[in-house]
């Protein structure tokens, strides 16, 4: 059986129309290449191999998520210095208008400009956010960024952050800064990436407390991502109660097995096709407001 065929007999066993990702990486092609390169290398924050599966050019990789059934997903991109936000915006931007089936992603970044070019993000239809605490090295917490969070609980625009300290450690990662922006922006709809890893319980404590607190699964169960930091498995009952709060997220095309072990590992934790379905499916089409398929 094909990768593809494994794929669609997941989601259609379950009964669903299809998969939502909210986590899947496309950014200008230069970016994209610049990120692969330090995968390649492997850089002091993977600390190993790290092939990058898809590599691919931008309409096939568009249309592998479509043959596999995605029928929402992200274009998750991020600064790591000043300057870099905006334009990254407008890429997305028409990114999304020529990807329908692609959720309309934006970026920020702590600096003078920020709440301006947010505003514009969110006038021009922007449905979700990227931030990346640890690549972009800042605190969530900078006040530079607090217009930015009131402008996206008021929106009820997601972020998908990634703020926990896996692959390695940061000067702002941890669950300490957003905690405090939680505490200053109390309806922000945060999703946590990665589950948090390595801090699972911590990150899971974060969301049992604020009810606008989600988590993806992207990578999380995987083998690869099991050898470096194991989910603990006592957590799994309080990861079922919390459903209705996960969503399913690859971190495709930059992963380092194929699409379709990130659906294994999930069906392996037997958590249930209730929980499956949410996760795979539901919990992301409610958060997007996606039509019926």
């Amino acid at each position: 059986m094909s990768e593809a065929a494994e794929v669609r007999a997941f989601w259609q066993g379950l009964g669903l129309p299809g998969l939502v990702d909210v986590h899947t990486h496309f950014m200008p092609e230069r970016v994209l290449a610049k990120v692969w390169a330090y995968f390649d290398a492997v850089g002091p924050l993977t600390g190993r191999a790290w092939p990058i599966t898809y590599r691919e050019e931008e309409d096939q990789r568009v249309a592998r998520l479509r043959e596999f059934g995605v029928r929402a997903f992200t274009s998750m991109l991020y600064p790591h210095k000043p300057g870099m936000a905006a334009w990254l915006n407008s890429w997305s931007a028409e990114f999304a208008a020529r990807t329908p089936d692609c959720l309309h992603t934006a970026t920020c970044y702590p600096e003078p400009e920020a709440a301006d070019y947010v505003a514009k993000a969110l006038a021009d239809g922007a449905r979700v956010f990227k931030c990346h605490v640890q690549v972009g090295d800042y605190d969530p917490a900078d006040p530079l960024l607090d217009p930015v969070w009131g402008q996206l609980a008021e929106a009820g625009v997601p972020v998908v952050t990634h703020c926990g300290s896996g692959p390695a450690p940061g000067k702002h990662t941890g669950p300490g800064p957003v905690a405090e922006v939680l505490a200053r922006h109390p309806r922000l709809r945060l999703v946590v990436a990665h589950l948090g890893l390595p801090e699972y319980r911590e990150f899971l404590e974060l969301a049992e407390r604020h009810p606008g607190v989600h988590l993806d699964t992207t990578m999380a169960f995987t083998e690869f991502s099991e050898e470096l930091a194991p989910y603990p498995r006592e957590l799994l009952p309080r990861l079922a109660d919390l459903g209705d709060r996960v969503l399913l997220g690859s971190d495709y095309p930059n992963i380092p097995y194929p699409y379709v072990a990130q659906l294994r590992a999930l069906a392996g934790l037997g958590l249930g096709d209730d929980w499956l379905r949410a996760v795979c499916h539901d919990n992301g089409a409610r958060l997007f407001g996606l039509a019926a398929a």
